[in-house]
């Protein structure tokens, strides 16, 4: 991840080829348009625990990305390593399973470590009238501890977990892309400030 930007968010599965690349693209588009309203720059990518090293996009769900308006060109999988755990201020994995992995790998992790769709439920549970730091890197880290600290409300249970599509068709492909969507994109319109959205408390 680059040592320059602020924030940076890690997307895990397990071969880095279907479901984290899909995250990977569709929050990236997301995040540019969001830096180009004057938001703050956040580096998303993405890894696998047994990854397909190199390997493009799987075909299928390179073309739900293309179906949801994002590109998988240019993509190659990476293997997901501790230094690349350890060093993120924020990791959604596909599944509960690769949660353990990641957290196999960092331990010290936990707290800024969840399934995409656990991160989404907790944090419908932070209240979006609580106090905030006024600085955008401070406000997505406070997010993600209280996110964390929101735990002990929401047990973590099977539908956290979203499925490989691998070896189905085009359209398993595209719903595991757009459950996918509707849990990230809205999950970002929270935790990333757009513009001058730098006031203590704001709502999203």
């Amino acid at each position: 991840m680059p040592a320059d930007v602020p924030f940076t968010l890690l997307v895990v599965c397990t071969g880095n080829i279907c479901r984290s690349p899909v995250a990977e693209r569709l929050g990236a588009a997301h995040l540019e348009r969001v830096a180009a309203a004057g938001g703050p720059v956040v580096a998303l990518a993405s890894a696998g625990v047994r990854a397909v090293v190199g390997a493009p996009v799987d075909p299928a769900s390179a073309r739900a990305l293309e179906r949801l308006g994002a590109s998988a060109d240019g993509f190659r999988a990476r293997q997901l390593t501790e230094q690349l755990a350890v060093g993120v201020d924020l990791t959604l994995t596909m599944t509960r399973a690769h949660r353990a992995e990641v957290l196999a790998r960092a331990p010290r992790a936990m707290a800024r470590t969840f399934t995409l769709r656990e991160a989404a439920g907790l944090l419908g549970l932070v209240d979006p009238a609580e106090p905030l730091p006024d600085s955008p890197e401070d406000r997505m880290r406070a997010l993600v501890a209280r996110m964390a600290a929101m735990r002990s409300r929401r047990p973590s249970g099977s539908d956290d977990d979203i499925a490989d599509p691998v070896g189905r068709d085009d359209e398993v492909h595209l719903r595991t892309a757009q459950t996918i969507a509707d849990a990230l994109l809205p999950l970002l319109d929270r935790l990333v400030p757009v513009g001058d959205e730098r006031a203590a408390g704001t709502p999203r």
